[in-house]
């Protein structure tokens, strides 16, 4: 069986990384693409549900899944922390799902190094003013929590040359395309390409 892929995929809040993520996941031709889904601290907001938008769990909780070892990253952001289950990423890659996963730049960074075939992807917003129009637009957090987001802006997108492609989401529809060509392009790679079609080629290069 083909192993899936992991795509890691970074950008600041508010950069349409979720929708975008989503979008992908409905279209036909990806049916074997799933979003991961990560535990957390953090409490749920209005529309959210445990088990399909984050684990929701306690901070006790949590500390004994570090303990156990049971994270291939985890962080703590704004007071909460975000952490990926090593045991779920690993078995559905095994089946040959591909796997997004939502993380921020240090959580990529400790990702690849564990899973060194995994693919990233940095989202970066068409201007700050747009960025800070849509966080404000989506009225999830406080003018506070706002003002926080916008100062580790600059912080965060510094580490695009980190990650293997780069997006610009100034119109949803064209990074939409510009996301599954990515994925479409990955897929078609030597390496998975030479798993997946494994027969055909030994038999085309007998002699």
């Amino acid at each position: 069986m083909t192993p899936g892929i992991l795509f890691i995929v970074s950008a600041p809040s508010g950069t349409g990384k979720s929708s975008l993520i989503k979008a992908l996941c409905k279209t036909q031709a990806l049916c074997n693409t799933q979003i991961s889904i990560s535990h957390t601290t953090r409490k749920k907001r209005p529309g959210e549900n445990h088990g399909e938008h984050y684990y929701f769990i306690n901070h006790n909780q949590f500390h004994n899944m570090i303990h156990q070892r049971k994270f291939l990253e985890y962080a703590k952001v704004f007071g909460n922390y975000y952490g990926t289950s090593r045991k779920t990423i690993m078995n559905k890659l095994q089946k040959g799902i591909n796997i997004f996963l939502d993380i921020d730049w240090q959580g990529a960074r400790k990702i690849q190094q564990i899973i060194p075939t995994s693919r990233s992807i940095f989202i970066l917003p068409p201007s700050k003013d747009e960025l800070k129009r849509r966080l404000c637009k989506r009225d999830q957090d406080s003018t506070t929590v706002i003002m926080q987001r916008m100062t580790q802006v600059i912080a965060e997108m510094k580490h695009y040359t980190e990650y293997h492609y780069l997006i610009i989401n100034e119109n949803f529809d064209h990074a939409l395309i510009d996301l599954q060509t990515i994925v479409r392009s990955e897929r078609l790679s030597v390496h998975h390409q030479a798993i997946y079609h494994s027969s055909l080629i030994r038999r085309l290069l007998e002699s």
